[in-house]
């Protein structure tokens, strides 16, 4: 997983610059605006203190709700969620460093809960901070990046915008791997990057991946295969439909984020109880 990691740190500077809601029916966001070529700044990118993120918004949300801020379930502030086990509502006051488009600070926010958070099937958290984007957008003059209500086609091109490192990087996407696995977690329909353009490191962890031709959230990256080992913990082995396994030192992957949508309800909360809802439920206890 894409964490950061001191030691990977210092090597990679020795070597290169480096890997809630309110009414249904309220207004739309206000000025919201995709980036004039989409992926190739950092507009709505945000830094943890071990990871990449990004301040995002659902396609119907309004101005006055509450931001969402995305990334890993790997770089939640309590260390690795376990196999099944699922966040919801849970209380949070993490400080989240929001950038401007040129990479540089805008300010902070701060969360007040997890919506939803986990390392199984997907690999994300969705705070909620405590301001409106209209609020964040007068404080901070910064705006998110919508979700996309699908996941990515091969060859769909894309952006790896990490805040934490403010690197971008950029490349297509390979292709939709039923099943990959690393150490006890298990990720599904997960997206592989087309190399070379996308060799994310640690600290890359929770970025958003961004179509380049919408500038929507089409995924969150993850992880990358380090050492050629299989299915052990920062090398990440795939599984086909069949059960065959293959692994490929040096490729890259994100998580699937459209599955929010099957869960939205009409006032844009989660419930996971919802027909059709795609994320994993908490595992029940024995």
């Amino acid at each position: 997983m894409k964490l950061f990691s001191t030691l990977l740190a210092a090597a990679a500077v020795a070597s290169t610059t480096l890997l809630g809601s309110t009414t249904a029916q309220a207004a739309p966001v206000a000025d919201v605006k995709p980036a004039a070529a989409p992926g190739a700044d950092f507009t709505g990118i945000a830094a943890l203190s071990n990871c990449s993120a990004s301040l995002v918004r659902y396609a119907e949300s309004a101005a006055t709700d509450k931001a969402l801020v995305l990334t890993n379930g790997h770089c939640y502030e309590g260390g690795f969620l376990q196999p099944g086990q699922v966040l919801v509502n849970t209380a949070s006051s993490r400080s989240i460093t929001l950038l401007k488009p040129d990479a540089s600070r805008a300010g902070t926010v701060r969360a007040e809960k997890i919506l939803f958070g986990t390392m199984t099937k997907t690999d994300m958290i969705v705070y909620q901070v405590n301001e409106t984007y209209a609020a964040i957008k007068t404080r901070l003059n910064v705006t998110p990046l919508t979700l996309a209500k699908q996941g990515p086609a091969d060859g769909a091109g894309m952006a790896v915008v990490s805040g934490y490192w403010k690197r971008i990087y950029t490349c297509s996407v390979q292709a939709t791997i039923p099943q990959l696995r690393e150490g006890d977690w298990t990720w599904q329909s997960s997206i592989k990057y087309r190399q070379p353009g996308c060799e994310t490191i640690g600290g890359t962890s929770g970025s958003p991946v961004v179509s380049t031709a919408t500038g929507e959230v089409i995924g969150v990256n993850n992880t990358g295969n380090e050492d050629g080992e299989r299915c052990t913990v920062n090398n990440p082995c795939e599984v086909d439909a069949n059960g065959n396994v293959t692994v490929e030192q040096g490729a890259a992957y994100g998580q699937q984020t459209w599955w929010l949508y099957t869960c939205l309800t009409a006032t844009r909360s989660i419930d996971l109880n919802k027909a059709g809802c795609q994320l994993p439920k908490p595992a029940r206890r024995r």
